[in-house]
């Protein structure tokens, strides 16, 4: 009886886990210059983060607290709530009502005076409950990582949330965690591995990546990435860049062995900018130029597939269809600080922010 309680168990959720195939992307040449301006509110500086729960229905956040949402697309925004001295750095939404909003918190912007390092919302954003962290020692939140899964409970399939929240920007290094839909947290105390942390991503409840910097102090910097297995228990440095002032600044992953990540330099005389690339889920990393500028600092990175992906930087937009081995510019706005693609009935949409918001159709073949 047991071992069919077990094969009837796999299959449930091998089933759960599947998904169909679709046919590929249709990416010609002349996709990179369909970029589209989305209208919105005018803001002083890059915005940071866009979130969408489908093609149509989405978030994005301003360093003021103003938090706008759209239905269609993005051909419209609507104020939702506005909130004066919180900087929403982060976004993750689950669905139209329930999502996470990560306040970068004080002493590090000025004008920022709410000390709570993430929220959570189940009205679509009007209003916000503090996540409870307890005394811990993480001030503010850059990243915002939701995995879905579903679990079986008392013979049914439920939804299941497994939530990462991680920051910040000049420290401290720190990590909020829940593995059940946010009923629950624990705090992961990164200092004693890295300065900041600026991204991450997890593939299980227990295996992720975080992207990060050796030092809180710009000037000790080094570019760095770490891997763990066990749900922040212990930590494995995969990748340090070994040059001073530089950070990695946001990853994108198109399945869980395939990965990109941007490294970001403040050395004024360092021209050669340079992406990492991964294939082993995070294992090991290599190092891709990008350009020879040293004015086109990095911010975010975005592929729909292993080869097509556009980067962000201060000097405008750049756009592989080589898989990073080679770029050109693409028309995507100044400081583009996160990409998020979204998939539709016919194809796929990229979403950028940063300075304005923009968004591509890619139709499937």
């Amino acid at each position: 009886m047991n071992k069919i309680v077990m094969i009837l168990t796999t299959i449930i959720l091998t089933a759960c886990t599947s998904t169909l195939s679709k046919p590929a992307l249709n990416i010609s040449q002349e996709v990179n210059e369909k970029w589209q301006t989305l209208d919105s509110v005018s803001y002083q500086g890059k915005r940071d983060d866009i979130s969408f729960i489908s093609s149509t229905h989405g978030w994005y956040g301003t360093g003021k607290g103003d938090l706008y949402s759209t239905i269609d697309g993005g051909t419209s925004w609507n104020l939702v709530t506005s909130r004066p001295g919180t900087f929403i750095r982060a976004l993750g939404f689950i669905n139209e009502s329930t999502g996470y909003i990560g306040n970068v918190g004080t002493d590090y912007y000025p004008g920022v005076s709410d000390e709570n390092p993430l929220y959570k919302t189940t009205d679509g954003g009007r209003t916000w409950s503090a996540v409870d962290t307890g005394n811990s020692t993480i001030k503010g939140v850059c990243a915002i990582d939701i995995l879905q899964t579903e679990r079986i409970f008392q013979g049914d399939l439920v939804e299941h949330s497994i939530i990462y929240a991680a920051g910040r920007v000049g420290g401290p290094a720190g990590i909020l965690r829940s593995i059940d839909s946010g009923e629950n947290w624990s705090v992961i105390n990164m200092s004693e591995h890295a300065g900041m942390i600026l991204d991450l991503k997890f593939f299980t409840e227990d295996t992720g990546l975080v992207f990060a910097s050796t030092s809180s102090e710009m000037e000790k910097a080094e570019g760095l990435i770490l891997r763990t297995e066990d749900g922040g228990k212990n930590w494995t440095r995969v990748y340090t860049s070994g040059r001073k002032m530089e950070l990695i600044w946001k990853g994108s992953f198109i399945d869980d062995a395939i990965g990109y990540a941007t490294v970001q330099s403040y050395d004024k005389n360092r021209s050669q900018q340079l992406i990492v690339k991964t294939t082993d889920g995070g294992r090991s990393w290599t190092e891709l130029p990008l350009v020879k500028d040293n004015t086109a600092r990095q911010f975010g990175i975005g592929f729909v597939d292993e080869n097509h992906g556009w980067v962000g930087t201060m000097a405008g937009g750049f756009y592989t269809n080589d898989g990073g081995k080679s770029f050109v510019p693409a028309p995507v706005a100044k400081a583009a600080n996160k990409f998020r693609i979204v998939d539709s009935d016919n194809g796929a949409v990229v979403f950028s922010i940063g300075t304005e918001i923009q968004k591509l159709f890619i139709t499937r073949k």
